[in-house]
């Protein structure tokens, strides 16, 4: 007998082929039992998925997508319909996803970073000591330092401007925030690059934000921090 329900993967999603006579309560058992005995192939994956084989009304794909995210570690992005345009689509969801994702998931590194270190990270960033000058942080979401900052710091890596640099003690080579680059006041920018807007180093904690197409370093407080 042929199984009721076949999973057909490709880079980006699922397939789900089902079959077109069965119950459909009965068949939303077997689409449990098929992502289940797959568990260790789709662990913790982002995923759009498509149907195939049925007709489905809209509560019933709703009830599928609840049935998986409910009950295994799969994420569904979204639903997709069977067509030749779905590789792109998915493609473009899954790095939407992603990137919107950087900005609210972070990471902790305990430790200095010294010259010469570069830490480069897929979300935001939360470093436990001091970065000095000649050390490098790349973050594709907000970058947090719990020390001194006195080395390099590139926020919004995948071109976020709403990404920001907060630290305890402010006094960077260089901040870059999405495509704005701002490098400290004691030293001569390059062409073309943006002076950061502080008037002096202040040991207190600060954070750098992009406003009207500049950087700027402001004292942290809570109504900044509300805004941002």
């Amino acid at each position: 007998m042929p199984r009721p329900v076949v999973l057909k993967s490709n880079k980006y999603g699922i397939n789900l082929i089902m079959d077109r006579d069965m119950d459909f309560e009965e068949l939303l058992g077997c689409i449990l039992d098929r992502f289940k005995e797959s568990e260790n192939f789709f662990r913790n994956a982002k995923m759009a998925i498509s149907f195939e084989g049925r007709e489905l009304t809209q509560e019933e794909e709703f009830r599928i997508v609840d049935t998986i995210t409910s009950n295994t570690t799969v994420n569904i992005i979204c639903i997709l319909d069977n067509d030749a345009l779905r590789e792109e689509l998915v493609r473009q969801k899954v790095e939407q996803f992603e990137e919107e994702q950087a900005g609210k998931t972070g990471e902790f590194y305990r430790g200095t970073l010294r010259s010469g270190q570069v830490l480069d990270c897929e979300s935001s960033i939360i470093v436990l000591g001091d970065v000095n000058p000649g050390a490098k942080i790349i973050s594709k979401g907000s970058i947090v330092v719990l020390g001194a900052l006195k080395g390099t710091a590139y926020a919004g890596a995948n071109g976020n401007e709403l990404a920001f640099v907060a630290a305890l003690e402010m006094d960077p080579i260089q901040i870059k925030i999405g495509e704005i680059i701002a490098r400290s006041s004691d030293n001569k920018p390059a062409a073309g690059k943006r002076r950061l807007k502080k008037a002096k180093v202040t040991i207190e904690p600060q954070v750098a934000i992009v406003k009207e197409g500049n950087i700027y370093i402001e004292p942290i407080t809570k109504g900044l921090l509300n805004n941002i």
